[in-house]
């Protein structure tokens, strides 16, 4: 087992050694404010930036902000070499490549990695575990060539140790912050994956979502965030809540950056081969890029979700945005059916009630216990090891102050028995009773809800939803509106995210002053 006394500081260390290094000066006409995929490609192709250069610029970033916002764990020692690698390809083969070709993309610490960088879901007892081979996900950024830069902070174990712990915060990186509002929540559990997307850490981000962690740090970062339906996106070598639940997306500035990687990572994996082969169906021949319209918002049937969701006071400034932007929509042609209700829908956006809470304790003992079983070499084999764990390093991993209750509970289970296999049947059947019965009777391209009101229901049912930018509050923190549907409905939210997005503008980078706090 490594030293926990040296790696302590793995942080810090893993940071400093690499950024202190002395990097060559390069001058550039490339404006690197709120880069796209796109921007930075033609760069490449008018070779105003190389991939090298790109890392360069990220690395110096990160530097400087990272100490305060704490959205990065662990920086790629390759990522350099990747980058030119990647500017030597692009050289001998030309600029023709995968739109994410030489492009750095920060991945959530939970999404496994066989590289030089650690895994541990932001927690002491993972470090120095080694996994058998790259996550399915990004086994497939590879192959596209993009450059796996580092390692995102996130809510430890993805929010799954505590209910007490607050939102991004993890032992190995400390608490994230909101670039916009320092007071202000990053949510979670991807809060790493949010914060360095909408500071400019990197240029694209992936993070995973169980019940509400790509949406929530999304809306909370001004980011846009792609929860994809269940299955989509493989889950091999993912650190797991439940198989049943547990989603892999991006996380990024933009709506097309987000479908560029949404792109590039779908598809079946023989190592999660169930869920994979049974969304393969949903894949869209072509991919998804030809589903980036300016009218996409043209004839689609959009339902609104009042009560439970949009309520808000009189005149308050969030209601009357979302008021503006309903208006929008209806003028790009959408047909808003206004005032809908999911039948059952206190008892979705109830936990404990729908059985939620109750599944998700059992299926993480028995997923985390494979998991931690594959590893190469791993210092808890267990979660019984990593509550042991836990106990013996209460100062790093603040026990006393924020507790494992939900491991402890998750250890007390016995697998699935006939209490859990009726939690998840009521599950089932409260979606299809609740909105895929909406859905399908209304004709619904969409349901459109604020900020992260919606998560449980996506979440219960294997749904994908999509949250882009939506405003600011007095204080300046942001929030955002997201669009669900059913299983397969990635292109006609895509659709109608795009055509909101490019006829909205709302997002606007962290003002700079917020970040040198």
């Amino acid at each position: 087992m490594v030293s926990l006394q040296f790696h302590r500081f793995s942080f810090a260390f893993t940071l400093v050694a690499l950024l202190s290094l002395s990097f060559p000066l390069y001058t550039h006409s490339f404006d690197f404010t709120e880069a796209t995929v796109d921007s930075i490609q033609e760069a490449f192709r008018n070779r105003s930036l190389s991939s090298v250069q790109l890392v360069q610029h990220y690395l110096s970033v990160i530097r400087k902000l990272n100490p305060r916002l704490r959205a990065v764990i662990e920086v790629n020692p390759d990522a350099l070499a990747l980058a030119a690698r990647a500017d030597l390809d692009r050289e001998k083969n030309g600029s023709n490549r995968n739109r994410l070709h030489g492009i750095p993309i920060l991945v959530k610490d939970n999404i496994g990695t066989a590289d030089k960088l650690n895994t541990t879901a932001g927690s002491f007892a993972l470090l120095g575990s080694v996994v058998s081979r790259d996550s399915g996900v990004v086994r497939k950024l590879r192959k596209a060539g993009a450059v796996i830069f580092g390692k995102a902070s996130m809510s430890e174990w993805a929010a799954f140790r505590s209910d007490q712990a607050p939102n991004g915060w993890c032992a190995r990186a400390g608490q994230g912050i909101n670039p916009y509002v320092r007071s202000g929540s990053p949510c979670g559990s991807s809060s790493g994956s949010a914060i360095a997307a909408a500071a400019n850490l990197a240029t694209v981000t992936l993070g995973t979502e169980t019940f509400g962690s790509i949406i929530c740090p999304s809306a909370f970062n001004s980011v846009v965030g792609i929860k994809p339906t269940v299955g989509l996106t493989s889950r091999s070598v993912v650190i797991p809540i439940s198989p049943r639940q547990d989603t892999i997306g991006p996380i990024c500035r933009t709506v097309k950056d987000a479908v560029y990687v949404l792109d590039a990572i779908v598809g079946y994996d023989i190592y999660d081969a169930k869920a994979t082969k049974e969304a393969e169906k949903y894949i869209p021949q072509g991919g998804y890029l030809k589903f980036l319209k300016l009218d996409g918002l043209k004839s689609k049937r959009v339902g609104i979700l009042r009560k439970d969701f949009f309520d808000f006071p009189k005149n308050s400034l969030r209601g009357k945005v979302y008021e503006q932007h309903f208006n929008l929509m209806r003028k790009k042609g959408a047909m808003l059916i206004d005032n809908l209700q999911i039948v059952n829908i206190s008892v979705i956006l109830d936990y404990n009630q729908s059985g939620e809470e109750l599944a998700l304790t059992a299926e993480f003992k028995m997923a985390i216990n494979e998991y931690l079983s594959q590893l190469t070499s791993s210092p808890v084999r267990s979660l019984a090891d990593i509550i042991s764990f836990n106990e013996n390093h209460d100062k790093e991993e603040k026990i006393k102050k924020y507790d494992q209750k939900v491991f402890l509970d998750s250890e007390s289970t016995n697998g699935i028995n006939s209490t859990v296999r009726n939690a998840i049947s009521n599950m089932a059947q409260l979606s299809s009773r609740g909105i895929e019965t909406l859905m399908r009777e209304k004709q619904l391209d969409a349901i459109v809800t604020p900020d992260v009101t919606v998560i449980h229901v996506l979440a219960i049912g294997g749904y994908p939803g999509i949250s882009v930018p939506a405003g600011y509050d007095e204080t300046g923190a942001p929030f955002g509106i997201c669009f669900g549907g059913l299983k397969g409905y990635e292109p006609r939210l895509i659709e109608i995210a795009y055509a909101f997005e490019q006829a909205t503008k709302v997002r606007k980078p962290p003002p700079f002053k917020s970040l040198l706090f």
